[in-house]
């Protein structure tokens, strides 16, 4: 029977909504669940700050970097069905891919982030451009190998997955465009009604749009993320961080993870691939993308604990956007100061939260590393 403490539930609420009025972002929704069940569904202060819009529990949210995840399920399914293999070079598969030191990437590299390519977009992409899957493919296959592949651990923000994305498509008997592959092969199977890869019309009136909260020193530049909103068309395929939708449907998406790859009849992977997926794939190697936040904050090295794709919780105390205390099987994905789902499989504990207003991605770790072990409190 699925019971969790609903006073510290309470404080979770409560601390978020502390956050929200002291201006550091400005609203959330959250989803908690215990064994399938969902036991808090709660939207919090404003979706659109700007035009005083209250958040909503079926607001659309860019996903961001859970995308990453939503993409990465495709690429594992099109491996259950013989297309290709974790070990399969890219090259084989996009032929012009496979210059300037590349010829060696494959699908395992891009998908642990070690593929030693340029983490930043490339300079020869025209701006705005990289949501288009076939120009930043074109892009980044005219660039050189970074560093060699399997080496190191260094995430990749936008490229890697619209290889991946490119992949599927070129081997896609119907020759779909890929967000027609999600929509058909993920989101309808799971019930995901309001999700999606592109800006449909009908989530328009219910999209977040984006904001940055912060204007500090960060990973990633505050402008930027303001101007994301121009992109959001209904033709925008970025495979890496262009997905949008809600708490509940995402809680579809976990819920088939949790349940080893199945959910209400739909069977989207075998448990194999889903136990191969979560399971620790670059050992005890650091992320190098942190180095900036190491030496800005005196932070220590850490296991990058990265699957296929999904970041996994592993062992020592570190910051962490699954908290400290969460088990070391629990499996996550993230998006740029904004987004965040994990599943403890050894709980049966879900956590979800979509937040408006963009914060720095250190403090939006740290954030999500305290309210992360305000869950796993009410579940003990």
């Amino acid at each position: 029977m699925s019971t969790l403490n609903q006073s510290r539930l309470e404080l979770l609420s409560h601390s978020i909504q502390q956050d929200i009025t002291a201006g550091s972002y400005h609203g959330a929704v959250i989803l908690v669940a215990h064994q399938g069940k969902i036991c808090l569904h709660q939207a919090l202060g404003h979706s659109d700050l700007a035009n005083q819009r209250a958040t909503q529990t079926d607001d659309v949210f860019h996903l961001m970097s859970i995308t990453k995840q939503l993409t990465t399920t495709i690429v594992l399914a099109a491996i259950e069905q013989g297309k290709f293999s974790l070990n399969t070079r890219v090259a084989e598969v996009i032929p012009e891919f496979g210059a300037k030191g590349k010829q060696n990437i494959t699908v395992y590299h891009l998908l642990t982030h070690t593929s030693g390519m340029n983490p930043e977009l490339p300079l020869s992409l025209e701006p705005g451009s990289h949501i288009h899957i076939d120009k930043l493919v074109a892009a980044v296959s005219d660039e050189r190998l970074f560093r060699r592949p399997g080496q190191t651990v260094t995430y990749n923000p936008y490229a890697a997955h619209s290889v991946l994305a490119e992949m599927v498509c070129r081997l896609d008997e119907a020759k779909r465009p890929f967000r027609q592959i999600l929509e058909e092969d993920l989101f309808k199977p799971l019930g995901m009604k309001s999700t999606s890869l592109s800006l449909r019309e009908d989530l328009v009136s219910r999209r977040v749009p984006i904001v940055a909260a912060f204007n500090n020193d960060s990973l990633f530049d505050p402008e930027a993320f303001n101007t994301m909103n121009l992109l959001a068309t209904d033709d925008a395929e970025f495979a890496a961080a262009g997905a949008m939708g809600t708490a509940r449907d995402l809680f579809c998406f976990t819920e088939m993870l949790r349940l080893k790859g199945s959910y209400e009849g739909s069977d989207i992977l075998s448990p194999a691939m889903v136990e191969n997926a979560v399971r620790n794939h670059t050992g005890d190697a650091p992320n190098d993308i942190f180095d900036y936040t190491r030496e800005m904050h005196t932070w220590p090295d850490w296991p990058a604990y990265i699957g296929l794709t999904f970041f996994l919780r592993g062992e020592g105390t570190f910051p962490c956007y699954m908290g400290t205390n969460t088990s070391p099987t629990t499996f996550c994905g993230e998006g740029a100061g904004s987004t965040l789902f994990w599943v403890d499989p050894e709980r049966e504990l879900t956590f979800i939260c979509l937040t408006a207003g963009i914060m720095d991605e250190t403090e939006n770790m740290l954030r999500f590393q305290r309210l992360s072990d305000m869950v796993v409190a009410a579940a003990e």
